[in-house]
């Protein structure tokens, strides 16, 4: 049985799992990024996949998912923005140290990919995955195939600006969705109910020691899931942005379905009832279209892991 490595390289981890046809994880290693070096990065990763390749010999091929801009050979990361990847030629890089095939792919399109072969989106023609991390990212699948636009960029959701000249993003701009809507975002808004009304925000200071800049996000979800008003009010807005973003995404893209995913997916039932009201309530021509399904991804942190290590495989 043929098996294929994927490896998911984030800022803060490089994680790689030994993948079957049929989408399941055999094995998993993971290690930190060492982010601000571009050849320490290509070392971890091709450490992971040494270690797993020695205990896999039918492993065929490597899926590299990448946070950032892959270009359309899928073979250089050519920026991004927790990595200190500019114009990276990582697929030459790794396939000289592992003697392997490598596809280098966007972490979302690899999530996405995975998503839509064996989690929620499976038996969906046309579908957008969202992922709600760090920053947004995306995915589009339509009838079998991924989207990937003319210069292998495309899908860069998060980057679609939405408050002009509002906050300031990672990439240069001010305003861009993912600034609004995700984990960051969660926590600025948190962080600045706590400096603007610590009385309202006492559970929230508490989890983080007393300081506003104590608060992360799993801080902020704890709160929620204990019934604090202020860490509901914080998810209402992060949902309320999301909704309005999906909404303007169907409006363009009329997707059947949408699946979210990324870390602040796992939040679930605090999250996804609101973004669904809040999409309903600004979809254009809403009343008089079929709304596209919200759905919760099902893979969790492994989509990438799954979704890269099947690209590798087409």
């Amino acid at each position: 049985m043929a098996l294929t490595i994927g490896v998911d390289v984030g800022g803060t981890k490089v994680a790689a799992g030994v993948v079957d046809k049929g989408g399941r994880i055999l094995e998993k290693v993971r290690r930190p990024t060492p982010s601000t070096n571009p050849h320490e990065t290509a070392e971890v990763i091709a450490e992971v996949v040494g270690l797993l390749r020695d205990k896999y010999e039918d492993v065929v091929a490597v899926g590299l998912g990448a946070a950032g801009f892959v270009d359309e050979t899928r073979s250089t990361v050519l920026f991004a923005p927790n990595l200190a990847w500019r114009n990276e030629p990582i697929k030459e890089k790794v396939e000289a140290k592992v003697g392997l095939p490598i596809v280098v792919e966007n972490d979302a399109n690899a999530m996405a990919w995975g998503e839509a072969r064996f989690g929620a989106g499976r038996g969906e023609d046309f579908l957008v995955c969202v992922t709600l991390g760090t920053g947004i990212g995306g995915g589009i699948i339509s009838h079998g195939n991924l989207y990937r636009g003319r210069f292998g960029i495309g899908a860069e959701f998060g980057h679609f600006r939405v408050v002009p000249e509002g906050r300031r993003c990672g990439c240069g701009n001010r305003g861009c969705w993912e600034q609004y809507a995700s984990g960051n975002a969660l926590v600025h808004e948190a962080r600045d109910l706590a400096r603007v009304a610590p009385a309202m925000a006492g559970r929230l200071l508490e989890l983080g020691g007393g300081v506003p800049e104590g608060i992360t996000g799993p801080v902020v979800t704890q709160a929620a899931r204990e019934g604090d008003q202020a860490a509901l009010e914080c998810f209402r807005t992060v949902a309320k942005w999301t909704g309005q973003g999906l909404a303007d995404l169907a409006a363009i893209l009329d997707p059947g379905a949408f699946i979210i995913g990324g870390g602040l997916s796992d939040a679930g039932d605090l999250l996804i009832h609101s973004i669904r009201e809040s999409f309903a309530e600004v979809l254009t021509g809403r009343g008089h279209r079929t709304m596209a399904d919200i759905r919760i991804a099902e893979l969790g942190a492994d989509a990438g892991i799954v979704g890269a290590a099947d690209l590798a495989r087409t």
